[in-house]
C-alpha cells in the first residue's frame, strides 16, 4: 500500500481511483463494510482502491481537552487497511484553515482536481466541510455535475442490532469488556510503541515485563488483562502469550498510565523495539496488595489465569 500526506503533485497511477473516505479509527466492522463497497466498485471499474483519511483525528482538533480517544494510531490503522487490500492511502493534515474549507472546494480541489476520483463511497453518516455542511447527499449531487459516482454505506450492525461504531467500542473498553470491542472491531483491540526501561520492579519479582507507555490511546479500564504480543518490524508477526497490568500501579502510584508486558515462555531483548499488544479479556482491576509477597502470589495467579483465557 502507498501512503501520501498530500495530494499535490501525485503520480498518475494514484489518480482515477476508488475513493472512500473516513477518519476510519478503529478499522471496525462499519469501517470494514465501507471499504469493501469501495473495493467492489474498484474490482467492478478496473480501478485503484484508495482510503482518504485525516491526521490528526479532527476531534482533537475541535475538542483539545478530551482524555486521550484514539483507538487506533496510524501505524496501526495502515496495517488494517493494507490488510483490507486497500492500494493508496491519502492522509490529509486536519488543522483550523482545513476545517475551513467548504464542501464544495474540498470536493473540486480534492476529489476532482488532485484526486481524479472515478467514485466515492461514504458511511451513511459522514459530513464533511465547514461546520460540516457536507452529507453523502452533497457528494452525490456535485458527482452528477462532475462525473464521479457516490455511494452510500447504510449503518451496519450485527445480528442483534447492536451498532458498529467507534464510539460504542470506546464505552465497552472504557467498561473493561474486551470481548464485546472485540466483536465490533472484528479482532482483540491493541495497544502498540516502543518498549522503554522502567524501574525494573517486575524484573526484581521474578516477572520481566516489556514497559509501553501509551500515548494517545484511549485509557481502558485499568487491571490485569491475558494478552497476546508481537515484535512489529515490519514482517510476519508471531504472536507470544501473556499477561499485562494496565494502569498507575496502586503499590507505587505512578503518575502516568502504563502498560506492563510478561510474555510467557519468552527470552530476548524487547527494549527500542515496536511491540503490539492486544488485550483479549480483563481478569481483574488494580489492587494494592499489603507486601511483595500477597502481590508475587497474585501475579502466580493472574499467569494461571490468563494461560486458561488463552488456551480457549
Amino acid at each position: 500500500m502507498q501512503i501520501f500526506r498530500h495530494t499535490e503533485n501525485l503520480p498518475a497511477a494514484a489518480r482515477g481511483a476508488v475513493v472512500a473516505i473516513g477518519n476510519f479509527d478503529g478499522v471496525h466492522r462499519g469501517h470494514q463494510t465501507v471499504v469493501a463497497a469501495a473495493r467492489a466498485e474498484a474490482q467492478r471499474l478496473g480501478a485503484p482502491l484508495c482510503v482518504l483519511s485525516f491526521e490528526p483525528h479532527p476531534r482533537s482538533l475541535f475538542r483539545p481537552d478530551d482524555p486521550p480517544f484514539r483507538l487506533t494510531p496510524f501505524r496501526i490503522k495502515a496495517r488494517l487497511l493494507e490488510a483490507l487490500g486497500v492500494d493508496l492511502h491519502v492522509v490529509l493534515h486536519f488543522d483550523w484553515a482545513f476545517a475551513a474549507r467548504s464542501a464544495e472546494d474540498f470536493i473540486r480541489t480534492v476529489l476532482v482536481g488532485a484526486l481524479g476520483a472515478r467514485h466515492v463511497v461514504v458511511g451513511y453518516d459522514f459530513c464533511f466541510g465547514h461546520r460540516r455542511a457536507g452529507t453523502p447527499e452533497t457528494l452525490t449531487t456535485f458527482g452528477r455535475q462532475l462525473g464521479f459516482g457516490v455511494t452510500i454505506v447504510t449503518q451496519a450492525a450485527d445480528e442483534t442490532g447492536g451498532l458498529y461504531s467507534s464510539s460504542r467500542a470506546r464505552e465497552l473498553l472504557a467498561a473493561g469488556d474486551t470481548r464485546g470491542a472485540a466483536e465490533i472491531l472484528g479482532r482483540p483491540w491493541e495497544i502498540e510503541g516502543r518498549v522503554e526501561h522502567g524501574d525494573k520492579r517486575g524484573r526484581e519479582l521474578g516477572y520481566p515485563t516489556a514497559n509501553v507507555e501509551l500515548g494517545d490511546f484511549l485509557r481502558p479500564a485499568y487491571g490485569i488483562y491475558a494478552v497476546r504480543c508481537a515484535v512489529d518490524e515490519g514482517g510476519p508477526l508471531v504472536w507470544h502469550d501473556g499477561v499485562a497490568s494496565l494502569g498507575i500501579r496502586p503499590m507505587w502510584r505512578t503518575e502516568t498510565p502504563l502498560l506492563e508486558a510478561y510474555l510467557f515462555d519468552f527470552s530476548g531483548d524487547l527494549y527500542h523495539r515496536h511491540l503490539r499488544v492486544q488485550l483479549v479479556e480483563r481478569l481483574r482491576g488494580e489492587e494494592k496488595f499489603d507486601s511483595l509477597e500477597a502481590l508475587v502470589a497474585q501475579i502466580d495467579r493472574d499467569c494461571e489465569a490468563a494461560r486458561q483465557v488463552l488456551a480457549r
